[in-house]
């Protein structure tokens, strides 16, 4: 992709995001996360020369490949997908800003185990099956209090800091929304545990995230067109 393609993008992805956080407050601030999934290592580095800096990826060897091409860049990298257990190590090795998808107390317990084997700490957000669907990942709803503060009681060298949710797959918008509704809550509850982030929103569904209180989008698509 050209340089002014991908800037009038991040232009467009820019100002709906602005345009919906301020319906939401003026001081309401919202992280854009760049997924590359299905993008070129270039386009990673010249969305950084338009001041993007924080970047997902959805595996570990993806996320290890990026890393590695773009070393001499000052990224903050996020691991948004699922996470197998026989990848903890190596994303750990990675040491990436943040890892959003924390699906099960018993991979945040194994997380734990080979954190503490390495003397590490990692950032996670707890995700959240909100609408229910058995194609994803995530806790119920109804556990979601239950599991984030077992996780933050019994695993220390896990540093909780919110909630991740991927809307209902649907055209409908109702539907769409209650999901995010539904996290928002959890996240509002997990508050005075700490809970600072709140991820909710791809390229589909953004702006309605962030009007139902996502602080963090995970955009690939729409900036990667």
């Amino acid at each position: 992709m050209d340089k002014e393609q991908l800037r009038a993008n991040l232009d467009e992805v820019i100002w709906n995001i602005e345009e919906a956080r301020i319906a939401v407050s003026e001081h309401h601030i919202v992280q854009l996360v760049a997924v590359g999934k299905y993008t070129e290592v270039e386009n990673i580095a010249t969305l950084y020369v338009l001041g993007q800096r924080a970047f997902g990826e959805n595996q570990v060897q993806q996320l290890r490949e990026r890393m590695a091409a773009l070393e001499e860049l000052p990224l903050e990298w996020h691991m948004i997908g699922t996470l197998q257990k026989n990848k903890i190590n190596n994303l750990i090795d990675l040491r990436p800003t943040l890892m959003q998808s924390l699906d099960s107390l018993s991979l945040a317990e194994e997380l734990n185990k080979k954190l503490t084997a390495k003397e590490a700490r990692m950032n996670c957000l707890l995700q959240i099956n909100s609408a229910r669907e058995e194609t994803k990942s995530g806790v119920t709803p109804e556990e979601a209090t239950d599991i984030y503060q077992q996780i933050k009681e019994s695993c220390p060298n896990i540093n909780l800091k919110g909630v991740m949710t991927i809307g209902a797959h649907t055209e409908d918008e109702t539907l769409i929304k209650q999901s995010f509704e539904t996290t928002h809550k959890i996240f509002e509850s997990l508050e005075k545990e700490g809970a600072t982030i709140c991820s909710m929103g791809m390229s589909g569904d953004y702006p309605l995230a962030i009007r139902c209180g996502s602080n963090l989008v995970r955009i690939g698509s729409a900036l990667f067109k």
